[in-house]
């Protein structure tokens, strides 16, 4: 009588449905990945698509776009990248593919091979030069995710995630996260114009014209792209000048004044 107890208990607990998964939640999403803004990035090794090695302080002085995706993803990170793609022409056209990098990485561990991030690569037509496709262990990856505050949950079928892009200034910190499947291509650029040109300017040549295109890269709505406004280069050029002039006055009247350096006796 008992092993037929047992048998039943044990046959009631098979035929039973598996407990689902918590569903993610977006709030709690959203806000684990904007707590992540200001966060260094570990320098976490990683395989890209070619089976080389490499590890993320490769990147260190350079931004870093990553975008995170599943490989056999059939719904939102195929469309998701190839707007990504879009994004990326758009603003190495502005700024130019060497100012910067991007990295797609997958998050199944599991699945996510080297094989099967390069047919991912090879099936969105990922070719810029400055894009690497890439995969890792489970705990690197669980690390990195964290890092960048990414979240997940399985689901039948599949995954269920936020469309998260993240952007890295140059010192590896997360700078902005970028969400939606089609965002728009201003809230992508703005954030990269502060990176590529950088928010503070050093005194240098190099600098000074960061500087400039920052002020003058400009958003034409009628044509959906950036472009260089160059009435804005033509006035910050006048500005310099003028206040350059300005200094050069301001200089010679404080020396007519007697402020000029004697020698000694």
């Amino acid at each position: 009588m008992k092993r037929l107890r047992a048998a039943t208990v044990l046959l009631a607990l098979l035929a039973a449905p598996a407990t689902a998964a918590p569903a993610l939640d977006p709030a709690a999403a959203i806000a684990k990945s904007t707590q992540a803004v200001g966060r260094t990035v570990g320098d976490h090794a990683l395989t890209d698509s070619h089976g080389t090695p490499f590890s993320l302080a490769d990147y260190r002085g350079k931004p870093l776009i990553i975008s995170i995706v599943y490989s056999s993803c059939s719904s939102v990170c195929p469309p998701t990248t190839q707007h990504t793609i879009d994004a990326v022409t758009e603003a190495g056209r502005m700024f130019g593919l060497d100012r910067f990098a991007v990295l797609t990485i997958g998050f199944d561990a599991r699945n996510d091979t080297v094989p099967r991030m390069a047919q991912f690569a090879s099936q969105q037509g990922i070719k810029l030069p400055n894009w690497r496709v890439a995969s890792g262990d489970a705990a690197t990856i669980a690390a990195l995710l964290n890092d960048i505050g990414f979240s997940y949950r399985a689901v039948a079928g599949g995954f269920d995630h936020p469309t998260q892009t993240t952007i890295l200034d140059r010192d590896g910190k997360v700078y902005r996260q970028v969400y939606g499947e089609a965002f728009p291509l201003r809230m992508f650029m703005e954030p990269m114009k502060d990176v590529v040109y950088g928010t503070s300017t050093p005194f240098s040549f190099t600098g000074i014209v960061d500087r400039i295109k920052f002020i003058c890269t400009a958003y034409d709505p009628g044509a959906g792209r950036y472009r260089i406004d160059y009435g804005l280069v033509f006035g910050s050029v006048i500005a310099a000048f003028s206040l350059l002039i300005m200094g050069g006055l301001v200089l010679r009247e404080w020396l007519r004044a007697g402020h000029a350096p004697t020698g000694k006796a």
